[in-house]
This record gives structure tokens, sequence and C-alpha cells, in this order.
């Protein structure tokens, strides 16, 4: 394929490489902004970017069928990918030899109910990457200043990341067997008055009031919790009823320690969001790992 005069001086960024690579390959702005962290808007950008440095069209259609031009960039493209796959950066400086370092902030409750059961599923697919988890606090979002990627739970309103939904989940009461037995039976949601209920600013009540027709207001009494793992175990414990999303309360209520007190669910105002700052992306072990992530948390 033959460049315009002066375009083969100009190295294209890396960013418009692998949108090219993805694109080619999967054949959907949508797939290929949700493999590369992006938006749908990002990847035709970058496409057309990619095509006015080099004076030609690699898409001839509307699929995303290749033009002739551009099977034969794909497979220049792939091999200088693979290449510079070969060798480490900087990052990886800090970890042990021929390892790449990654730092993730999480907070506690989803490492403990999801992240921490299927991790060894991404230790052995990357033997590569040297983990390492760090504790962030999600009422105040707080987390390692040093942190390459990180776990928040809230509305998904951050304006100083780039960040992507991992789970959406519902809630619903929780208590132990011996609770229900001493206080119950449970049959409608009204039969939770004057019941102990565990608050936590993470969930409050309030939702589940509202989708039960409740007019009652936002508890102001009770034991109080800012980690829903620690909410979980309190309501195991026997002190009163917990609000709990239930892939977070998995572990509580597949050990038989809690149960669930109605059949039905309301779904969670918030929710876990695998948030990142500019650039990050680009960093294969941070897109493996989000990408991994999406995958095992669905």
């Amino acid at each position: 394929m033959s460049l315009p005069p002066g375009a083969a001086r100009r190295i294209p960024p890396i960013q418009c490489l692998l949108t090219f690579e993805a694109l080619a390959r999967l054949r959907s702005v949508t797939q290929a902004a949700d493999e590369l962290f992006v938006t749908p808007s990002a990847v035709s950008h970058r496409v057309k970017q990619l095509e006015q440095i080099l004076g030609t069209k690699l898409f001839g259609r509307a699929d995303f069928s290749l033009t002739t031009e551009g099977i034969e960039y794909l497979g220049h493209v792939r091999e200088g990918l693979a290449t510079l796959q070969k060798f480490p950066d900087s990052s990886a400086q800090s970890a042990a030899p021929g390892k790449r370092r990654l730092r993730v902030a999480v907070t506690p409750t989803f490492a403990r109910a999801i992240l921490i059961p299927r991790l060894r599923q991404f230790t052995e697919a990357y033997p590569e990457i040297d983990l390492t988890l760090q504790v962030s606090i999600p009422l105040l979002d707080v987390v390692a200043e040093d942190a390459d990627l990180m776990i928040r739970f809230g509305s998904g309103r951050y304006a100083d990341v780039e960040h992507v939904c991992l789970v959406k989940d519902e809630v619903t009461p929780l208590a132990s067997p011996a609770f229900v037995r001493e206080h119950g039976p449970f049959e409608s949601p009204q039969d939770l008055l004057n019941q102990p209920l565990l608050r936590s600013p993470l969930e409050p009540w309030r939702t589940w009031f509202a989708a039960c027709h409740l007019d009652w207001p936002e508890p102001a009494e009770g034991s109080q919790f800012n980690d829903i793992g620690l909410m979980c175990d309190a309501a195991a414990a026997g002190m009163g009823i917990a609000l709990v999303r239930l892939k977070l309360g998995a572990p509580w209520l597949d050990n038989g320690s809690l149960i669930r007190l109605f059949a039905g669910t309301v779904p969670s105002p918030h929710a876990h969001h695998l948030c990142w700052r500019t650039g990050a992306m680009d960093r294969w072990e941070c897109h493996a790992f989000g990408q991994w992530l999406r995958q095992a948390a669905s």
C-alpha cells in the first residue's frame, strides 16, 4: 500500500492502531468500544484519524469489511503489536523479574463476595501480572493514591476518573434463621414495623420502603455500619435485619447464616464501578484485568 508523501514518516498513535485492530476483528463499534473501555464515538474518531494519517480508506462498507489496503495494513499492525508486546515497559520495573505490577483498590465486601472467589481464574490466566489488592472505603470514595484501577460503589457520577459499570444488584431484607424463628413469621413488608433494622449509608432503607409503598422514614436508631460485610456479620449474629444486595450477601446466604425474609427484591440505586485515570487502560495489564473483571462479575 503506497502512502502519500510524508505520511510514512508519521507513526500513527498506538490508540488508533489498537482501535483499528479491534474494529477489524469484531466488526462492531459497540463491541470494540467495550473492549477498549472507550465510547463508540472515540472508536469512530480514532479510525477516522488513522485513515487521515494514512491517506486511505481502511473500511469500505457499513459492515466494517476491510478494503484491500485495510487488509494489507491490518497484517502490518498485528505484526507490530505482537512485537511490542514482547518488551516490558517501566511500569514493570518494581515487580518481580518478568512480572508486570498491577495495583487495584477494591471495596472490602466486593472483594470478599465477588472478587476473591474468582481471582484464581485471573492469576492463572495472567501469571505474568503481579497483582496487589488495596482496600478502599466506598462511603467516602477513599482510595490509595498509587492504585492503577479502583472499584467504587456509588451512583457512577465520577468527574475525576473514567469509569464503567461493573455490577448492578437488587436488595432485600436478610436475617439469621434464629432471628426469624424468634421474631417471625415475616409474611409482608409491613411485618418489619418495630423490628430492629440494621443501618448503613451505603444501602438506605428508603429504597425498600418506597418500592413496597411504605410511607416510613429512614430509621434513625439502631446499629449502623459503614461496611456491608460487617453489617451482614451483625445480622448473622442475630442483631437485627439487614438490607443487603444479593450478590454481596451471597457468602452468607450460601452458608445459611442469613436467609431472605421475602421473595421480592428491589433494584439498588447504586452500583459498583471500575474506575481509572486517563491513560491507564493503555497499559495492557490494566486492560486485561478490566476486561476479565467485567466478564467475571457479570
